[in-house]
């Protein structure tokens, strides 16, 4: 019997939306990831993308536990000499919230151009307001 892998045409996609209200950051990240993959549907293959929309909203309430809200730091690096930049989570959520939660999602991503592919599948907003309600997006719940 042939294993039977599903074409473009039948590739079905949605559109979710994540309230990330008072849910922790990894939770909302974990749940984002696997939509975004696709392994909620019974026709998940690794190799492909058949992952749905995702919306994630109010991004800027999403909790972190213990301390991480004063001590985690986020670094990056030019690849000059000297060029660490580093840049902690009270100072990125003042400034732009929602990536916290895109760096999170995509760090659960596969590091290809598959991955790629999916992540360019998420939309993040700060507030509660989006503009995709023409696609008719489906809640869903995030365990708190």
């Amino acid at each position: 019997m042939k294993t039977q892998f599903p074409s473009k045409a039948e590739i079905v996609r949605s559109w979710v939306i994540l309230d990330a209200t008072e849910a922790s950051l990894g939770r909302v990240a974990s749940r984002a990831a696997k939509i975004l993959m696709g392994k909620h549907k019974p026709t998940y293959t690794p190799f492909l993308d058949t992952g749905d929309h995702v919306i994630v909203i109010n991004a800027a309430k999403a909790r972190l536990t213990g301390k991480k809200e004063t001590q985690k730091i986020y670094q990056s690096h030019s690849g000059h000499p000297g060029g660490l930049k580093e840049i902690s989570v009270e100072r990125r959520r003042a400034i732009k919230p929602e990536r916290i939660l895109e760096d999170a999602i995509r760090g659960m991503l596969p590091k290809t151009k598959l991955g790629n592919q999916m992540y360019r599948k998420l939309k993040v907003y700060a507030g509660d307001k989006h503009p995709h309600q023409a696609q008719k997006p489906v809640a869903e719940k995030v365990l708190a």
